[in-house]
């Protein structure tokens, strides 16, 4: 045990002993034990404390992961095949990355109190815009390939059933990783993917449409015209996953036919990271702006008629169409998002052609320079990636050379290398590189011809913005990240009490190693022999995972918690197929399932059957038998969360998870919810077969803004061989689905922070932690119940770690919509609770365990002065069109302005309660016109005129 005095759990940990005495009484339980006595059911409980290492303080948590980064070789990664080098400005870095300001902040849902971050994220829209030459862009995706992924089956949905038998091409030019991930996407949804030459590709076979990279793998800059043409002709669609960076000098993909773009967007100043997280990118043509996946950012107006941002076309997302939804994304990678927007503003149109153009030029002197030595190299038009033949050497020897140097270079299996140059490349690493070759250095100073051909050249301007031009100084940069910085409410102004996003905190001893180089400046593809400190961490972590879980192997892999779903779900299929019940395709589903569920297990090729709850918001046993029953031959699966999405634990788990196994299902439990269990309960000792966990939830990798998340998962022993592989890195099962993530371990570089999360709390840490988010919840509850109707209670009348409160009879007696309470929430400082779901009309409510019980009674308070003010509606105290909750939120301009005409003080609008006179958290608009801006849908930045027309 350590010795420290200072102990993490006590940090973590909001409420002081005195606090949680004070909610025990308030709750008539004698302790904590009683009180988790009342609300778990004994049945469920786990009899042994998890056994996990003796907790470390949090200079011991960062000693260890500082020796395991150490344990990283950290060498220049040459390798390319989508992943870069970069210099992250550290304007950036100290400003936007390690800022709890920005990494705190939730997905912008509630866009008034969101308008810095919409901003930023309006900037990478405006980026990619720009240098793909498309008409649309969304707010960033998971990565190169699962962005890939999802253009293919955007093509598809563009066609509708004009794509049924029909393949998709996909150019042997393309990154592996990024083909074989497309494989594994494929193959459950019935899609032929056909991997070839697309410039001997004849379409004789039915295509619907085909993917090409650009530049190529191996570097290669080719004319796609003529493709693209015949890609038309064939009434198919073409996607083009491009290099953003080289985008600043070459041609656009939309000038020679590219539908859709996709791509990473990491050296645009983020970290290598191991694989991640990073920002992908995808832009279509208007077209098909209502297919693509993932966030899109618009622009509309306030109540003012200013300009505001908001996240457009969210009919579109999954929690609203559940299984027709076009994708099962839910997490993006908002946080990388903003990055690259500001590296884009930070060196503007003028820096970033220089940086690509400098990228050029080193790569096009080390061509001629090899070339005098006599070397082959196979690239003839090129942007930063040669591939050269080893010559009489051999590749093994080369390879050993560049070792030698601190140089890793990628070993193609024809015997060829691959050089790919990044921005940190400078002269000393070209002369190490004609070194490793054995060629004459003095050939580098040579002057090359840097001109680029005609059909590859970018003659139209990019970025013409003027964001992008006007912080050209570092103080002016500071003062704008600074300005939208303040527009956005974070866990750094007040508790954000969304049910079943936990936002709890995310501790900066937690946070810190991140940034070391050891495991910041790690390529993904190094060899093993370079990581033995990330394979230190990952397998002591996923160990830990298993412990906490009851589940005999975990894999990092998916990124976020939707594709955790998607990944345990083939695995699964994967399963069923193996043991010859192929047939077996139906999911079962309660109606309350996070929409998630449904879209993934129609992604993962099965046919979803809803299961109804019953009044108490429990999975109603009887349908659930019937629909069993009705289905036993094709049963695959059932997913359930537990507690369940209503915020109760379900006494009946262990008879649902007996009813579909005796039919031969497997059971997905879905760990949105984990929050709630660990220490106390095991998914794997309930029964499940496979569980993701949310490591930006439970394990306190923090939200980033709507991204970066991590979704493990976590299997039974039955189900390890069937753990996702990857073509680039041993890992997975024997028998296993192909990759979910570009990278084998994901996100890699924020794995630390789970890892020291889970080694400062320690098995008794954890448990306490869930202890305490039980408490604070049903203290949330208690309080509220006189004033807000608890929908669901559990045994005992107790609630799980969150609690849903109805708001619904305020519609019809004071005309007041749950939007209302929202809106006025922004006056008294707080972001809303998720708002009708999975109940419409009404508010759930997850407090976590890190908010003290001071922050708890503000929010309490703020909740019940709000239904106070409602009734000064009900009692016609108050006007039911011109009210405080009807014209919330109050903005600074509104409470100033020379003019006030409305029957309430200026006073009880701007500051409601006490709190609010200490600090001032001020909306950046009022209420903004939702259905305005999807009818005139604007997704980059507006140009300074449409300001000053407002």
């Amino acid at each position: 045990m350590s010795q420290h005095p200072d102990r993490f759990v006590d940090r973590h940990i909001g409420p002081r002993q005195a606090d949680l005495d004070a909610m025990l009484r308030t709750l008539s339980c004698r302790d904590i034990d009683d009180l988790i006595g009342r609300a778990v059911p004994a049945s469920i409980r786990s009899q042994n404390e998890l056994a996990l290492a003796q907790p470390l303080s949090e200079v011991e948590a960062m000693d260890a992961l500082s020796r395991w980064a150490s344990r990283n070789a950290v060498l220049r990664s040459y390798i390319g095949l989508g992943y870069h080098g970069t210099v992250v400005p550290a304007v950036l870095r100290r400003n936007i990355l390690e800022n709890p300001g920005w990494y705190t902040q939730y997905t912008p849902y509630q866009a008034e109190i969101a308008q810095g971050r919409l901003e930023a994220l309006l900037n990478f829209q405006t980026l990619v815009i720009s240098l793909t030459g498309l008409d649309v862009a969304n707010a960033s995706l998971l990565d190169e390939a699962t962005a890939a992924a999802e253009a293919m089956t955007l093509c598809a949905r563009v066609l509708d059933k004009a794509a049924d038998g029909k393949c998709f091409f996909v150019s042997e030019r393309c990154h592996p990783q990024t083909i074989a991930l497309l494989q594994t996407r494929a193959e459950p949804l019935g899609i032929e993917i056909v991997i070839g030459d697309h410039e001997t590709w004849d379409f004789s076979k039915p295509t619907f449409g085909a993917l090409v990279q650009y530049p190529a793998t191996d570097g290669e800059i080719l004319d796609y015209s003529r493709f693209a043409a015949r890609v038309h002709e064939a009434e198919a669609k073409l996607v083009v996953a491009a290099d953003l960076l080289a985008l600043t000098i070459l041609r656009s993909p939309a000038s020679f036919g590219a539908d859709v773009v996709v791509g990473s967007a990491q050296r645009f100043g983020l970290p290598l990271g191991f694989g991640g997280p990073h920002a992908a990118y995808m832009a279509v043509r208007d077209a098909f702006k209502r297919q693509i996946p993932g966030r899109l950012v618009g622009v509309s107006k306030d109540a003012n008629g200013r300009p505001a941002y908001r996240l457009a076309l969210q009919t579109r997302e999954q929690h609203i169409r559940r299984d027709k939804a076009t994708s099962n994304i839910c997490t993006a990678q908002v946080l990388l998002a903003v990055m690259v927007g500001m590296y884009a503003v930070y060196h503007g149109p003028d820096g970033l052609r220089a940086i690509a153009k400098r990228i050029r030029r080193q790569t096009l002197r080390l061509a001629a320079c090899l070339r005098a030595a006599g070397i082959t190299v196979r690239s003839t038009t090129c942007f930063d990636t040669l591939k050269v033949s080893p010559g009489a050497k051999g590749q093994a020897a080369i390879v050993k050379a560049a070792l030698g140097k601190g140089i890793n270079l990628r070993a193609y299996a024809d015997g060829d290398l691959g050089i790919t140059l990044d921005e940190t490349v400078g002269d000393a690493d070209l002369n190490d590189l004609a070194q490793v070759f054995a060629a004459d250095a003095a050939v580098l100073s040579a002057t090359v011809d840097e001109t680029i051909a005609a059909p590859h050249q970018r003659f139209d301007p990019i970025l013409t913005h003027p964001v992008f031009s006007a912080y050209r100084s570092e103080t002016e940069l500071m003062r704008y990240l600074k300005r939208l910085e303040s527009r956005d409410l974070s866990l750094t102004t007040s508790m954000i009490p969304l049910g079943s996003c936990t936002m709890k905190l995310n501790a900066a001893a937690e946070m810190f190693p991140i940034s070391y180089p050891g495991f910041s400046a790690i390529h993904p593809f190094a060899p093993s022999d370079q990581v033995e400190g990330y394979a230190e961490l990952t397998t002591s972590l996923e160990n830990q995972l298993a412990e906490i879980t009851g589940f005999s192997a975990v894999s990092l892999m998916p990124n976020a918690g939707s594709q955790g779903e998607y990944a345990g779900l083939l695995v699964i299929r994967a399963y069923h197929k193996a043991r010859g019940e192929e047939q077996r395709d139906v999911c079962l589903i309660p109606i309350s399932a996070h929409g998630t569920n449904p879209a993934s297990a129609t992604m993962a090729g099965m046919r979803v059957v809803a299961v109804l709850c019953d009044a108490q918001g429990n999975v109603d046993l009887d349908d659930l038998r019937a629909k069993a029953d009705l289905h036993a031959d094709r049963l695959a699966a059932l997913m359930v969360t537990y507690p369940s999405t209503h915020g109760v634990f379900e006494e009946g788990i262990r008879e649902i998870i007996a009813t579909v196994k005796e039919r031969g299902g497997l059971v997905y439990l879905d760990g949105a919810n984990m929050n709630a269990l660990v220490g106390l309960c095991r998914p794997g000792d309930l029964g499940a077969d496979v569980c993701h966990l949310n490591l930006h939830k439970t394990f306190c990798i923090p939200h980033g803004g709507g991204g970066p998340g991590m979704g493990p998962i976590g299997v039974a022993k039955h189900l390890v061989p069937f753990l996702p592989t990857h073509p680039l890195r041993k890992v997975g099962g024997a028998q296993g689905i192909g990759p979910i993530s570009a990278a084998p371990w994901g996100s890699g570089s924020i794995l630390p922070i789970s890892w020291a999360y889970i080694a400062m709390m320690g098995a008794k840490g954890l448990r306490r932690a869930t202890e305490v988010a039980i408490l604070n919840a049903n203290y949330i509850a208690h309080r509220l119940a006189p004033h807000f109707p608890v929908v669901y209670k559990g045994r005992n009348g107790c609630v799980a770690h969150e609690c849903i409160v109805d708001v619904r009879q305020l519609k019809a007696t004071a005309g007041v919509e749950v939007d209302d309470i929202a809106k006025r929430l922004m006056d008294y400082g707080f972001h809303a609770p998720t708002m009708s779901w999975p109940v419409a009309g009404t508010l759930m409510i997850e407090p976590t365990e890190s908010e003290s019980k001071e922050e708890l009674d503000r929010f309490c308070d703020a909740m019940i002065a709000i239904r106070e003010e409602a009734r000064e509606i009900e009692e016609g105290r108050a006007d039911r069109a011109v009210n405080l909750l009807k014209m919330a939120p109050h903005t600074a301009e509104a409470v100033t302005a020379a003019v006030w005409d409305r029957p309430y003080s200026r006073e009880r609008a701007a500051f409601p309660s006490p709190a609010t006179r200490d600090h001032k958290f001020w909306p950046a608009v009022a209420r903004i016109d939702n259905a305005f801006g999807d009818r005139n849908l604007v997704c980059a930045c507006p140009e300074m005129a449409e300001y000053a027309k407002s």
